[in-house]
């Protein structure tokens, strides 16, 4: 979890709030006198510490582990919140001092390092099979030769958050939105997103009089967006993000440069998405203009709902399957998992916890408070339950996690690779007259720093 915070790279919140004092500090800095890997000084308690990075999720985990210790009198858990800015950097430095929380949530992009380097309890053999029904796609993720590492927490998949009055204004039909390489004969976005698309003066993209320097209202957000908008569009034109025989970065093949010029036209062809130079430095502007009721559509994830639900209250709004592309719809499912530190000093206790992390009981604050899907399958009616009680019907998201969809970035090295191409892919959106030598340049980047 953009940061997901519940997925690989984007922002994610959620709309409650902060009811409880949550422990802020990790176990490298701890003041307090307990000892936050081992026995605390509370009696014979043990103390079991569980490490996130979003604050806004914190309080349903703190919830949950309250029930816990009702039912585990002698097992008590302390809830670390360590920022995203910092979250990353910190786990290669607590575990190497002995510092590291006993469990502890990581994403995709960063799990395959840790399971190869001996870092993570053994799932698969620490809970077996005997615990309750997990979204499988999640599981997918965590699988790495042949044991799972991660007990699946939350989940996010892709849908079309849209302006309804706008769509209706401009008689799109937001059901039956396909894009097609040069927007040929079967496209049916780009002239829906010109009907959409508005000037000061009140002019549409598809008019003589546009100005596209001056846009009131933009169609999407066709930016540099992996998980909502390139990694999709890569997949539904038959392109890989990563060769899945490798793990390599594949994505500069003709297909690929088809995905992209496509998205990038709609920015710097047909002004019909907002401009690269503001969204590459606000990942989160086309959700806010969204809100505003600046932006028509916004293909996103989940992560995105309550901002959207706090924020957007002067605008009628809803939620379909995503946009689809010449080989359909093809989205992304990505989850977080909680892993087990394989050097706790309490591993007893840690496993006792994992499972509780997997139960639907355990898992049940995150879908009541409208966290995010959760990963245990039978809480999730609860989440679906929280936001049609908001008058959302969040069935969209549920559908495309069933339908066909791309893996999303693997490897223990996958973080490396991104960090080193994505300034220069971000720069593609701006503009450029080659951007399938741009493309190579980035992919060949991002595989160097791999190696």
């Amino acid at each position: 979890m953009k940061p997901t915070r519940h997925s690989f790279g984007v922002a994610a919140g959620v709309a409650a709030s902060l009811a409880m004092v949550l422990a802020a500090c990790s176990p490298a800095s701890n003041d307090s006198d307990d000892d936050s890997t081992g026995d605390s000084g509370s009696g014979d308690k043990t103390t079991v510490t569980f490490r996130l990075w979003d604050e806004a999720a914190a309080p349903a985990y703190e919830d949950s582990f309250a029930e816990f210790e009702k039912q585990n009198e002698d097992i008590e858990v302390n809830v670390d919140v360590v920022p995203w800015s910092e979250y990353w950097s910190r786990i290669p430095l607590d575990i190497n001092s002995g510092d590291m929380a006993d469990i502890f949530l990581v994403n995709s992009s960063n799990v395959a390092q840790y399971a190869d380097n001996g870092n993570l309890i053994d799932v698969s053999q620490a809970l077996g099979n005997d615990h309750d029904e997990w979204e499988q796609s999640v599981v997918d993720l965590y699988t790495r030769d042949g044991s799972v590492w991660g007990v699946p927490q939350l989940w996010d998949s892709i849908a079309l958050f849209y302006n309804k009055d706008t769509v209706a204004d401009a008689g799109v039909d937001v059901e039956d939105l396909t894009w097609a390489p040069g927007a040929g004969d079967d496209d049916t976005l780009l002239p829906a997103l010109q009907k959409l698309t508005v000037d000061a003066d009140g002019n549409t993209a598809d008019s003589a009089g546009f100005d596209g320097s001056d846009v009131t209202t933009y169609g999407l957000n066709a930016q540099a967006d992996m998980q909502a908008i390139y990694l999709p569009w890569l997949a539904e034109n038959g392109a890989q993000y990563q060769d899945e025989s490798t793990d390599e970065f594949a994505f500069a093949s003709e297909e690929g440069v088809e995905a992209f010029q496509y998205v990038i036209d709609l920015i710097n062809e047909y002004n019909v998405a907002p401009f690269a130079a503001d969204t590459n430095t606000n990942g989160d502007l086309a959700r806010d203009m969204f809100v505003r009721g600046e932006l028509a559509l916004f293909q996103s994830g989940p992560y995105s709902l309550p901002a959207i639900a706090e924020g957007a209250t002067e605008i009628d709004w809803g939620i379909v399957p995503m946009i689809a592309g010449p080989e359909g719809r093809v989205g992304t499912v990505h989850g977080v998992a909680a892993v087990g530190n394989a050097d706790t000093d309490n591993e007893d206790a840690t496993v006792e916890v994992l499972d509780w992390l997997g139960s639907a009981e355990g898992q049940a604050p995150l879908a009541e408070q409208g966290v995010s899907f959760p990963g245990a399958v039978d809480a999730q009616q609860a989440y679906v339950d929280y936001w049609d009680e908001q008058g959302v019907d969040v069935s969209p998201f549920i559908d495309a996690a069933k339908g066909d969809t791309a893996r999303p970035p693997v490897g223990p090295a996958v973080d490396a690779g991104t960090n080193a191409y994505t300034p220069l892919l971000a720069d593609l959106f701006l503009g450029t007259d080659d951007l399938a030598a741009g493309l190579q340049e980035a992919q060949d980047a991002g595989n160097d720093a791999m190696e």
